[in-house]
């Protein structure tokens, strides 16, 4: 993505290594492992970004919270990013990227005994500088603070990708769910115009393959399709439709 290419990845909420090594092997980029309404534990995330790593898939973490355990546990495990939520202000956006990067960027704990430490001494002297250099930030932007907030955002260092979370933003102007409307949309292509002056990528999630183009079109880099319960779920769903309909 550093170089300007559009990337394309998942939500993941659904705890199963299985199920992630076998989207994973279908060429996507990335995929999300979801903390925050999903219920997957560190030790599992971990075995994900394993799977991930195999395929050739970069794992990020979104956590719950601005929590550096959260933050910390998650790039510790092997995760290649973090995204994180409800980032409204500067400050939320310098506390991120704190939490996320080594000095002299941030205020990163740091152990080379942990799966992104090689869990070797020997790495101790390079991992800070080779962390800085290949960790992910990702911010949610999502709420008409972070709105009105942006363009001081977008002047914080070490952040990669502005993750526009339609659903949200669409609560918070008034018309929740209704993520086609013109006020979001708008609101979309006024971020990406913004980032992209200070060469920033946007990311949103796309919830059909419509969708997909329409949003490639607008100049989104980092696209996440659906999550992956939903598409499972709607899957067989349409078989189901078409049994039924056929009345066999």
């Amino acid at each position: 993505m550093n170089s300007g290419q559009p990337v394309l990845g998942t939500w993941i909420v659904v705890p199963s290594v299985i199920s992630v090594d076998i989207i994973a092997s279908t060429g996507l980029d990335f995929v999300i492992v979801d903390r925050e309404h999903g219920p997957i534990s560190f030790e599992v995330a971990q075995e994900m970004a394993i799977a991930c790593e195999s395929q050739g898939v970069s794992p990020i973490m979104r956590v719950g919270d601005i929590d550096k355990a959260s933050i910390q546990n998650a790039l510790d495990i092997g995760m290649h990013g973090i995204q994180v939520p409800n980032v409204d202000t500067v400050q939320n956006a310098k506390d991120v990227v704190s939490c996320a990067k080594y000095p002299p960027a941030g205020e990163r704990g740091f152990s080379p005994f942990t799966r992104a430490g090689g869990y070797s001494i020997h790495n101790a002297k390079k991992m800070t500088s080779l962390a800085n250099d290949n960790t992910a930030v990702i911010l949610n932007i999502e709420g008409k603070d972070a709105v009105a907030n942006l363009d001081e955002i977008l002047k914080i260092d070490h952040v990669d990708v502005l993750f526009v979370g339609l659903f949200d933003l669409s609560k918070a102007l008034n018309i929740p769910g209704d993520v086609d409307n013109k006020i979001v949309l708008d609101t979309l292509r006024e971020i990406i115009e913004k980032a992209d002056k200070v060469g920033k990528h946007v990311g949103t999630i796309a919830t059909s393959k419509e969708k997909v183009r329409e949003f490639l079109d607008m100049g989104i880099k980092y696209m996440v399709y659906l999550v992956d319960c939903d598409v499972l779920r709607s899957s067989y769903a349409s078989i189901v439709d078409v049994f039924k309909g056929d009345g066999r």
